[in-house]
Order: C-alpha cells, then sequence, then structure tokens
C-alpha cells in the first residue's frame, strides 16, 4: 500500500486574543513595520559580461556585438560589428535597489539578466555599467564577477544544468556615486507603515510605543500606519529614537491564510486557519501511456527491410476512494492528519482546499502564487 507523507509548514503569526495563541515575546517592531517616507530607489544599466566559454549571445543577438565594436572604438580599435564572430559575450540588464540612507561611496549588490540568446552566464564578468534612476541620472556604477548560484556542462549532444544559468549577481558590485541620502531632521512626528495592514496590531503597535515613551506618544491611523510624536529630548536626534522604539517586542494579528504555489506543489498553512464541518473524498485516477519498439524483420529471400513497430500499451489505474470527516472548527493538526490518512499529495491539496474553499468551509483567505 502507498504510503504518502504530506508536510505542511504552519507559518502564521498568531494574536494574544480569541482563537489565538499569545506568542512569547511577539515580533520586533523593525519586523513588522517601516518607517514612512523614504523610500529603495530602483535602478537599471545595460551592460556586457564577458569571459563565457562559448555560452554567449550567438547571431540571433546583434546588439551584443554592436555594443562590443563601439567600446572597442573608444580604445581605438575600429571593428565592424559584421565582421564579429564571437560567443564569449553577453548583453545584459543590471538591476539593483539603492535603500534610502546609503551613502555615496556606499556598495549595493547587483543582479545581472540576459537579454539575449546566452545559454549560460557561467564564468562571466560585468563590464563597468552606468546605473541610472527614474530621471535619467547615473547614480551608481556596477562591474565584477558574476556568481550564479549553479551551473551547467554538456557534450556529445548531452547536457545537464543546475539552477537558472542566465540570471546572475554581483555581491556588493555597484558603487553609489551620486546618491541624495534620506534625511530625518526637523521632523515633529513620524509614521511607521505597517507591512501587513491589520486594525487590531496597528494597535498593539501603539500601545507598544506608549509603553515605552509614554502615554498619547503614538496613535494608531488606520490599519496600515501609526503615527509617533517626537519626545523633546529626540528633537534634535530623530536617529536615536527609531534606534530605541525599533526593538520593542509586538504581538501582531493576522488574517488566517492559505497560500499555495501550483507550480511548485507548495501549500502553507497559518496557525490560524479553521475548518467547517465537511466530508472529502479523493480518488486518485492514473493514465499510464507506454510504448515498446520491437523490430520486425522480413521473411527470408523476401526482399523485404527490417521495420520498427511500435507497440502501445494503455493502463488505467483509480486508486482506492476515501471519505474523510471534519467536524467544525478543525484545527491545523486535525486538517494534516486528516489528509495524510487521505493519502493526498501536496498536488492532491490544492485541489482539496479550493474545493473546500468553495464549499465555504475553508475559514481563511486563499491565496494562489
Amino acid at each position: 500500500m502507498r504510503r504518502t507523507f504530506v508536510t505542511l509548514i504552519a507559518a502564521g503569526l498568531l494574536a494574544g486574543t480569541g482563537l489565538s495563541a499569545e506568542v512569547p515575546g511577539g515580533a520586533r517592531l523593525k519586523d513588522i513595520a517601516a518607517l514612512q517616507g523614504p523610500a529603495a530607489t530602483s535602478v537599471v544599466g545595460y551592460g556586457l559580461v564577458v569571459g563565457l566559454n562559448k555560452t554567449g549571445d550567438r547571431k540571433q543577438t546583434i546588439f551584443s556585438a554592436q555594443t562590443l565594436a563601439s567600446m572597442l572604438e573608444r580604445f581605438g580599435v575600429a571593428v565592424s560589428p559584421n565582421a564579429m564572430k564571437v560567443e564569449n559575450i553577453a548583453a545584459v540588464v543590471v538591476t539593483a535597489e539603492i535603500g534610502p540612507y546609503i551613502q555615496n561611496g556606499g556598495r549595493i549588490d547587483v543582479v545581472a539578466s540576459s537579454i539575449g540568446d546566452a545559454r549560460s552566464l557561467q564564468g562571466g564578468t560585468l563590464l563597468p555599467t552606468p546605473l541610472r534612476g527614474p530621471d535619467g541620472a547615473v547614480i551608481a556604477l556596477a562591474q565584477g564577477a558574476l556568481s550564479i548560484g549553479g551551473f551547467g556542462a554538456g557534450g556529445g549532444g548531452n547536457s545537464v544544468a543546475v539552477n537558472h544559468l542566465t540570471v546572475g549577481r554581483v555581491p556588493r558590485g555597484a558603487t553609489v556615486q551620486a546618491f541624495h541620502p534620506a534625511t530625518l531632521a526637523g521632523l515633529e512626528t513620524v509614521n511607521l507603515a505597517l507591512y501587513e495592514p491589520d486594525f487590531a496590531s496597528a494597535s498593539r503597535v501603539a500601545a507598544a510605543i506608549n509603553m515605552e515613551l509614554g502615554a498619547d506618544a503614538a496613535h494608531a491611523i488606520d490599519a496600515g500606519q501609526v503615527r509617533v510624536q517626537v519626545p523633546s529630548a529626540y528633537k534634535g536626534n530623530l536617529a536615536e529614537l527609531i534606534a530605541r522604539i525599533e526593538p520593542l517586542p509586538v504581538n501582531i494579528d493576522a488574517v488566517a491564510r492559505v497560500v499555495i504555489n501550483e507550480r511548485t506543489g507548495t501549500v502553507v498553512m497559518g496557525g490560524d486557519v479553521r475548518i467547517g464541518a465537511a466530508a472529502v473524498a479523493h480518488g486518485n485516477l492514473s493514465v499510464r501511456i507506454s510504448t515498446r519498439l520491437d523490430v520486425s524483420q522480413p521473411a527470408p529471400l523476401s526482399q523485404g527491410s527490417t521495420q520498427v513497430v511500435p507497440q502501445t500499451r494503455l493502463d488505467v489505474d483509480e486508486g482506492d476512494n476515501k471519505l474523510i470527516a471534519l467536524d467544525a472548527g478543525a484545527t491545523l493538526t486535525d486538517v494534516v492528519k486528516a489528509l495524510n490518512g487521505l493519502g493526498a499529495t501536496p498536488r492532491d491539496i490544492i485541489a482539496i482546499m479550493q474545493a473546500l474553499k468553495a464549499a465555504g468551509a475553508l475559514r481563511a483567505e486563499l491565496v494562489i502564487l
């Protein structure tokens, strides 16, 4: 009898009231909210990766050869792009994100993604590439050796690849050159934006800050925003105030969710998920088609030829049907036990969860990635 073990990852932040259990210590304020206003700046640039082992752009991608010809011309070497035949270069788009408080001279990670028909960026080096902000101004300069976190090899018509080979990262590969960091000077109030807006969570964040700074220091404006009045002692040093409140523990609340990734067959259920009264029936229908190639030899002296004759076999197998009853208010543990007893695979659970939601028995938000 086939045994299938299904692992469901319980990833939920439990609140301290109602059906939720209190989380000792809770989450840090810095992990659930950010200072509203200053934001990261996205930068992008077009560059060239060199040093590839015949895995770069080929004739179908002409702009990489044109880029190389333009670069060589600036070095005093005049070569026509049409006369080039190289396979060790690849045109890439380089992207990065600059935080609001990074100073000029700071270094950030960059990601280089192939935009041509290169097969792999393994072993490549990114040439100096200007990175531009939304206004078109050059903010940073990126260069360095690519790390792709995988490898590829091939020969004799066979090949093997591990992970994605046409996207690479250059750790600390860009130097910030002309960026204007955000400033906190002169603010009378600061607003904290919750990553997951929730009225109960916003109220608890305000209560935690008030316990630290004193009554009426913070107020929840709405589900996603908490306003903090800057005390007089921190008027000229707002960074010290943020450093003081960021480590505060907060017991936040969260909506019960079931997250499904159909591409990978991953199912993640939060700890607050409840199931109403329902009965689940599940049966596996398996269809397997196999083809065997036989050789048919002609009769002696018949002047016939040897032929390959395919023999196709079709097998249909329907697994044992089972019926599992779920009582009202069933918890995550009950669901796990029931689905394990049902012999469900992660792919089966995806269909079961969608059916439970459609039937109104799943008391949680269903998120499909």
